[in-house]
């Protein structure tokens, strides 16, 4: 058996800095620190070349548990479904009405935050309800 690797999760995106913020919102993760010798990361980067400046951004677990989440800047905007989702597990463990209203507080806080609603998989004997959503470039990801 093969040992356990640390993974990151990497988001293609346009606007890195402001689709990581979402996710800090949404998973309470928070930005690190930025780098020994610079006050802030605005400070870090404007010392970068003009075509890296706002390229990429980063967050991450603060109890350092969680993978690690990754934003690139890309020059072609989403175009079709995502092969890799998130499902942010709101609902784990509960059934029913119950899981229903965990699932629909959840929602309503992240439309908030930018989140798009696109429909709700209700149980079908095998799997429990979940919402299905897009982030604030359009991403899809679960509310499980």
């Amino acid at each position: 058996m093969g040992s356990v690797k640390q993974f990151q999760v990497t988001f293609d995106c346009a606007e890195p800095e402001r689709v990581a913020r979402f996710w800090c919102e949404v998973l309470g993760y928070v930005v690190p620190p930025p780098p020994e010798g610079f006050a802030s990361w605005g400070d870090y980067d404007r010392s970068l070349p003009p075509e890296r400046q706002g390229a990429t951004f980063a967050c991450g677990d603060p109890t350092g548990v969680g993978a690690r989440l990754f934003f690139q800047r890309v020059p072609e905007g989403k175009v079709v479904k995502n092969r890799v989702h998130l499902d942010v597990r709101v609902g784990t463990g509960l059934v029913g009405e119950e899981r229903l209203a965990a699932l629909e507080s959840e929602c309503a806080r992240l439309v908030t935050l930018g989140a798009a609603r696109v429909r709700l998989l209700a149980a079908d004997g095998f799997d429990e309800s979940c919402i299905v959503m897009q982030d604030i470039e359009g991403n899809e990801f679960c509310l499980d």
